[in-house]
């Protein structure tokens, strides 16, 4: 199914969502920056003693942290900062080495940049649940490699939660949901059909809704009224999983998923309307839903928060200080 519009992004101090396209289917300030030489009464004049200064111009600014301060997240998510302009590559290990992460005990991750307005960090396995984690973003002083310059610290708290997995095996029509490595709950799943497969791979939670107006016009699968996968529905209990529109929900065009239903989804995962309900009260922002068994691709590491479907050698690739650990919270 699809929907017109989705975010992946939390408002960091204003409103401001970072926003795409989602649902079942295909596919800067104008303050001046401040500089840190002003004088002081009674100094001599900067000519007899001159200061350091920094260039004047527009501030480099962050646009969202996800997830939002005072959340608990699941055990996949990331720390993702998007910056309102781009950041060169010369500047990124500055950049990186004035975002630090710390954690109630040590944890080994590294940050990596998708294009050049993104940085994620994400640890190099999944995150032990009950950590507690902080980020601090001091970007005064710090140059984007581009004219700009940060004005501003922004820090960021939030606590990981139960190790809640779910495993979706599209050929055995099955998901499977532990909390904290025990069994708790196998469904009855469709996936996505021939035509439109679901995407493979690990995808952590984006957010959930309880309901989602989904159109097939919005993703590119059909605008005409007339094609048979022409849809305009709002469906209920929607779990969020890329941002190009894969959810976990409920269907009322495939109403009791499982083998013997033949039917297939235009990407989605589909669960009964109870099993819907039911599996929305159990996960959160940052849990992993790993799906298995598609003819599709892995979907990309940025499609929402798809880290780890990125192994460790990749994710240093795209790293401009490498591998690390946590500091002490």
């Amino acid at each position: 199914m699809g929907r017109r519009k989705g975010s992946i992004g939390i408002a960091l101090v204003t409103g401001v969502l970072l926003v795409g396209a989602s649902a079942c289917g295909g596919g800067g300030g104008s303050d001046k920056a401040n500089g840190d030489d002003a004088k002081a009464p009674g100094k001599p004049s900067a000519s007899s003693s001159p200061s350091p200064t920094k260039p004047a111009g527009p501030p480099m600014l962050l646009e969202t942290i996800t997830p939002q301060t005072g959340t608990t997240v699941g055990v996949a998510m990331p720390i993702s900062v998007v910056f309102t302009n781009p950041v060169a590559a010369k500047a990124r290990a500055a950049v990186e080495k004035h975002m630090k992460v710390s954690a109630s005990q040590p944890v080994a991750g590294a940050w990596h940049w998708f294009g050049d307005r993104r940085a994620d960090w994400r640890p190099k396995t999944y995150w032990p649940s009950g950590t507690k984690v902080k980020i601090d973003a001091d970007m005064k002083g710090v140059t984007n490699g581009n004219g700009r310059y940060g004005v501003r610290a922004y820090t960021h708290t939030f606590t990981i939660g139960d190790d809640v997995r779910a495993d979706v095996s599209v050929t055995g029509h099955t998901m499977k949901v532990t909390r904290n490595g025990k069994a708790v709950r196998t469904l009855s799943i469709n996936a996505g059909s021939a035509q439109y497969p679901t995407w493979n791979g690990t995808m952590a939670v984006i957010d959930k809704q309880e309901k989602v107006h989904m159109t097939s016009c919005s993703v590119g699968i059909s605008c005409d009224k007339g094609s048979p996968n022409y849809y305009d529905l709002t469906l209920p209990w929607d779990v969020h999983l890329t941002q190009s529109g894969t959810y976990v929900h409920y269907s009322t065009g495939d109403p009791n998923p499982g083998s013997g239903s033949a039917r297939g989804s235009h990407g989605c995962v589909h669960l009964s309307m109870s099993d819907a309900k039911w599996f929305f009260g159990q996960v959160k922002q940052g849990d992993p839903v790993t799906i298995t068994g598609s003819p599709r691709a892995k979907a990309s590491a940025d499609n929402g928060y798809a880290a780890f479907n990125l192994d460790w050698n990749q994710w240093l690739a795209g790293s401009a200080s490498g591998e690390g650990t946590t500091s002490a919270l």
